[in-house]
């Protein structure tokens, strides 16, 4: 199949990947990239700069990551599934509104209505006096304001932390600010 509004694009294109990306393995610092020969030759010629070695153990977790297949992919799914609405619903009933993600292990939650003058002055008060961390994605924004309003929570993480966070959050009395 040809793109009409990209001609020739297979012959210009890098595909980069990494194995802590594609198998939620963070930190697993080994990438490859697929491209015509040429492409990929003036990569590894950048990139023989930029990076020095990988660790060969690393490496050999990539082959075996690679080829397998499908079933890693469905349970890795159905898992973030679970504990991407175990957490959202914890939001809810903490007062805030997630908007349910479909491809990353972090929520963005609305918090517009809960009473703070901005992102980073609610997740500093959910760090310190909730014991929650979230992020102020205000920080990610070309204009901060944007994001103001909003909170992003990370819901990679183990289902005893994440339990541990809903229960605190269900501590959280907005109205009582």
């Amino acid at each position: 199949m040809t793109c009409c509004f990209c001609p020739n694009a297979k012959e210009r294109t890098v595909t980069i990947s990494s194995l802590g990306k594609t198998f939620s393995v963070t930190g697993w610092k080994v990438g490859w990239t697929v491209a015509p020969a040429a492409l990929n030759t003036a990569v590894f010629r950048a990139h023989q700069f930029i990076t020095f070695s990988g660790a060969a153990p690393l490496q050999e977790a990539a082959a075996v990551a690679l080829a397998s297949g499908a079933d890693y992919y469905r349970e890795l799914t159905n898992t973030y599934q679970a504990k991407r609405d175990f957490l959202a619903n914890g939001l809810r009933q903490a007062g805030m509104e997630p908007l349910t993600p479909q491809g990353t292990y972090f929520i963005m939650a609305d918090i517009s209505s809960l009473g703070f003058a901005d992102d980073v002055a609610f997740c500093r008060y959910l760090t310190t006096e909730v014991g929650v961390a979230a992020i102020p994605p205000s920080a990610f924004y070309h204009r901060p304001a944007d994001g103001a309003g909003l909170a992003r929570f990370a819901f990679c993480k183990s289902q005893p932390v994440l339990a541990t966070a809903v229960a605190r959050l269900s501590q959280f009395q907005p109205n009582q600010l």
